[in-house]
């Protein structure tokens, strides 16, 4: 496979547990990406949105899970907001299987290999 990619995941802080399945997913040896973790624990510093746009902007995408819980997430909102003034594509996938939540204006797919495979050949 040709250069692995940097993918930069937008998440919602109560999804961690999936955004590590992500982070294990992107490890198995064969993965066509990189992952960069932008994950705040701490009350969001003035900093923290120079430093998200800074590894936005050196992702070649972006991939947000999407639950119920990105609703009320001010973070995850910025940083699909700052990867579209980015000129970054985003895919959208679905954090859990029964879960289906919407964000206007992203696509959001099945959380497959191949759906995310698709995406990162398509940077």
């Amino acid at each position: 496979m040709a250069d692995k990619k940097v993918i930069f995941v937008a998440f919602a802080i109560e999804d961690e547990t999936q955004r590590d399945f992500l982070k294990g997913q992107s490890l198995n040896t064969n993965s066509p990406f990189e992952y960069i973790d932008m994950s705040v624990k701490e009350p969001y510093d003035s900093g923290w949105k120079d430093r998200v746009r800074a590894r936005i902007k050196r992702s070649d995408g972006v991939i947000a899970l999407v639950s119920k819980n990105s609703i009320n997430s001010s973070g995850q909102k910025w940083e699909i907001e700052c990867a579209r003034e980015e000129k970054k594509k985003v895919l959208g996938i679905w954090a859990y299987t029964n879960d289906r939540t919407s964000i206007a204006g992203l696509g959001t797919v099945v959380w497959t290999w191949d759906a995310i495979e698709k995406f990162i050949n398509s940077l």
